[in-house]
């Protein structure tokens, strides 16, 4: 449990590198005379507030696809002589959580992705949301997984973004919490359950209590054995293990009572637990 106030800077602080980056952008927005709002989403903001380094830059667009606005700041970059050191576009894939065609630029040797910002609707038997549309900022922060996750920086306006008004007093405090009910959230989009636990684990962060009451509920059991594939389960499980709290991470698994939803055996097989181990498995 988060037992301390975290430190939290007050404004986002860029390196050189992102100073230069943001640059180029601003300024093919000039060039073009686009009124497009850039905002760096999720986890960059968090650790960039938390005083941590992070290379992980996708920027939302709030009126244009991120193939448009990459062509246009390629088509900028080589009328001032310069040109980005590689482009390309990564297909929706949303088995593996890409839900929406991203533009990738190289520029001052980082990945950038960009983004539009969107508003989501799901269906009951699936986390691949059934309608996409270009959201606000504000619908675009309530549809992310955490509070903490759900800030943006502005580059237009070099201002932190706080729309769901509970993330820099989550990340303050160290709570993990959903930016929606929980259970609503969970039952969407499964995974989060385990993004939730992965980042409370890696902040010592303290789990909220109606996060835990809606992550140990049946409905959320069965909506993560049915809608989440297994790759995808152990794709988080890995980072889990490989991160800075494994313990942590899979005590919160065994505590909600998501052990044996995560640890799926075969029909054929029965598990074989030691004496005292049962009642964290149950």
């Amino acid at each position: 449990m988060s037992t301390t106030t975290q430190t939290v800077r007050d404004t986002i602080e860029l390196t050189t590198i992102e100073k230069s980056i943001f640059d180029r952008l601003l300024a093919t927005l000039r060039h073009f005379q686009l009124q497009t709002q850039l905002r760096v989403a999720g986890g960059w903001v968090r650790d960039k507030l938390l005083g941590k380094d992070c290379y992980d830059i996708d920027i939302a667009l709030d009126n244009m696809m991120g193939t448009e606005f990459v062509d246009k700041v390629r088509e900028y970059l080589l009328s001032i002589g310069e040109d980005a050191q590689g482009v390309c576009v990564i297909e929706s894939n949303p088995d593996q959580s890409k839900h929406l065609e991203t533009a990738r630029m190289r520029l001052f040797d980082m990945w950038i992705d960009f983004v539009n910002l969107r508003s989501e609707e799901y269906a009951e038997n699936s986390r691949i949301p059934s309608k996409q549309t270009f959201g606000t900022a504000e619908e675009d922060a309530y549809r992310r997984d955490l509070t903490i996750n759900s800030l943006f920086y502005n580059i237009n306006t070099d201002a932190v973004e706080d729309f769901t008004k509970r993330g820099i007093s989550d990340l303050k405090s160290g709570k993990i919490v959903t930016p929606l009910p929980p259970k609503t959230t969970f039952i969407d989009d499964p995974l989060r359950v385990l993004r939730a636990i992965r980042f409370g684990a890696r902040f010592d962060f303290t789990l909220d209590e109606d996060l835990k009451v809606a992550a140990a509920c049946d409905d959320v059991k069965n909506a993560l054995a049915a809608k989440i594939s297994r790759e995808r389960i152990g794709t988080e499980i890995d980072l889990m293990i490989s991160g800075n709290q494994p313990v942590k991470a899979i005590t919160y698994i065994c505590e909600l009572t998501l052990f044996w939803t995560v640890f799926t055996l075969p029909a054929e097989y029965e598990p074989v637990i030691s004496d005292g181990c049962d009642r964290y498995m149950s």
